[in-house]
């Protein structure tokens, strides 16, 4: 008889869950408490229901390639960054493809998941759900909870003296939708990541004035790269990977740093990194456009409101603002789950890999999607359901929970007692992360191997962008169209900007051409990849570091 998972949630990850457990011949119900799928993508006009929801001119930051369901690639036609519309369409597709919606159950809120007395011995779960007011219980062998993020809007006004005082209007961003109702007023927007930036671009074509607030500041990415090309695409591969493990980071940070500057100084724009802050990214094509136009005044952090104006800690004041709008995040939480659980999952110290919750005897629960990562949450996530769902099993293994809790425990002091940062906040590479969940289950490439079976395969893994395409290529749930969809990737990328083709138009390089550029570089990192070993990285860092770091330290003073 197959076990019995219950899938919180019907959103990005939540729908991966229920295809996982299909996959592994589970069998998955999934629970949902609005009317449709697409979580936080399925726009509305309204916030009335308490979700989170996109804002009606949102675009994705991750292109088609990178951001797609591993076995389930985004039809050629469709734009590399897409609007919600054609986001939202993609998981109909993907959902109704692989006969998904059956085994959802909407209007449905799940009201508790406690463990069954017997629980040590089954790792049964207890799940009580409500629709329509009637309530329903029923027992199941595993609980994927795929809630994501983006729950509780994160409003501290605390943090601000007299906001209490300020006659304005005030709102969180899970709030705005449209820029409809802000013509001509000046709008203080405290926050400046992904949605704070999107929000302040967007409305100041319509207001009066825009003033965005930011306590870090940031490095503002653009879509396309060099030549154009997609972003993601040029600058998430394994090669670039390889060599952030060789070089020192100083020197890493040195040239992303002037990479970056070169399109336009941060500093000049307001928006360089305060000292001491970890950077942050996010991606905006038109803020310094904003910015250099006047439409957007960046200011340092809020220090106080009065009833119309506020002052800011350089001690600068801005009067007649008639609109706050916080983009200052969400808080994540399991309101049904009892304590201690409740909390410990709260923690990422406390889940391992991000995924499974230290404190049970039986590896039963898997929190999917609550990570950050440098790259596609939606492919992160569709991995973690992979190996959760072959955890639950039995067929991968993870450490005992005493030996895990103990390690959790320790850091945690150390952390407290200021001896080990924590980095429990910040972004995960995704290539690292990516390559450490397929280890678990099986499915990381082999580099060496691929050079050894398919040069030209191994040629665009390495090389090349590092698409879910390659976390299909071998082990369980490998993918027989995974080799022709990583050969194919740039055909797709390109396919929807090729609308106007000029016939005199110059013809890209042959491969012929690439291989006697390349040739000898490509040579030189085979060898070094499959010569690589910690000691050998170890050896070749510290080399560098001792050569870089005169060199580095003229460059800082100098």
């Amino acid at each position: 008889m197959a076990k019995k998972v219950a899938v919180i949630g019907a959103g990005v990850s939540g729908i991966s869950s229920i295809k996982c457990c299909v996959d592994e011949d589970l069998e998955p119900t999934c629970f949902e408490r609005s009317d449709d799928i697409g979580g936080l993508w399925k726009f509305t006009e309204s916030s009335k229901d308490g979700m989170t929801r996109v804002y009606k001119s949102l675009v994705t930051n991750v292109c088609k390639e990178m951001s797609c369901y591993s076995d389930f690639p985004f039809h050629e036609d469709y734009p590399n960054f897409m609007n919600h519309e054609k986001f939202w369409d993609y998981l109909q597709e993907f959902a109704e493809h692989f006969d998904l919606l059956k085994y959802i159950q909407f209007k449905t809120t799940v009201c508790s998941i406690t463990k069954r007395p017997d629980f040590s011995e089954t790792g049964q779960w207890d799940v009580v759900t409500e629709t329509e007011g009637k309530q329903n219980r029923a027992v199941f062998d595993a609980v994927m909870v795929c809630t994501g993020h983006f729950l509780n809007p994160h409003l501290p006004l605390e943090a601000f003296p007299g906001i209490h005082k300020f006659k304005g209007q005030i709102l969180h961003s899970q709030e705005y939708k449209i820029p409809e109702g802000f013509q001509g007023k000046r709008i203080l927007v405290i926050g400046l990541g992904n949605t704070g930036g999107d929000i302040a671009v967007e409305l100041s074509r319509t207001a009066a004035q825009v003033l965005l607030s930011t306590r870090t500041g940031t490095w503002v990415l653009g879509r396309s790269a060099d030549w154009g090309y997609p972003f993601n695409m040029m600058v998430i591969r394994r090669y670039y990977s390889f060599i952030a493990q060789v070089l020192p980071s100083r020197f890493l940070n040195w040239i992303q740093e002037r990479k970056l500057n070169k399109r336009f100084n941060h500093e000049d724009y307001g928006l360089s990194i305060t000292k001491g802050k970890t950077a942050k990214f996010i991606v905006n094509d038109e803020l310094p456009n904003c910015i250099l136009c006047g439409a957007i005044t960046m200011k340092t952090s809020v220090m106080e409101f009065t009833e119309t104006s506020a002052v800011f800690e350089d001690g600068t004041v801005e009067e007649n603002i008639d609109v706050v709008i916080f983009t200052t995040g969400y808080t994540f939480s399991f309101p049904f789950f009892e304590e201690p659980l409740k909390s410990l999952c709260t923690k990422k110290i406390f889940l391992y890999k991000h995924v499974f919750p230290l404190n049970l005897e039986r590896a039963t629960l898997a929190i999917i999607g609550l990570l950050s990562l440098k790259g596609s949450i939606l492919s992160g996530t569709e991995l973690q359901a992979r190996w959760a769902t072959r955890v639950f099993k039995g067929l991968c293994k993870i450490p005992p929970s005493q030996k895990l809790m103990m390690e959790a425990t320790e850091k945690e002091q150390l952390i407290k007692r200021g001896v080990i940062k924590d980095t429990s906040k910040d972004k995960l590479d995704y290539i690292a992360y990516m390559d450490d969940i397929a280890a678990c289950i099986g499915t990381k490439p082999s580099i060496p191997l691929l050079f050894l079976k398919d040069p030209r395969l191994a040629w665009e893994v390495f090389f090349g962008p590092c698409t879910p395409y390659q976390y299909r290529l071998m082990g369980p749930g490998k993918w027989d169209g995974a080799r022709n969809a990583i050969l194919t990737q740039w055909d797709r990328t390109l396919k929807p900007l090729k609308t106007r083709i000029v016939p005199d138009s110059s013809k890209p390089a042959s491969m012929s051409h690439y291989l006697k550029a390349w040739g000898a570089p490509v040579l030189l990192a085979s060898l070094l990849l499959i010569c690589k070993s910690s000691l050998f990285l170890k050896l070749v860092r510290d080399k560098l570091q001792d050569r870089m770091s005169p060199y580095l330290v003229s460059l800082w003073r100098g």
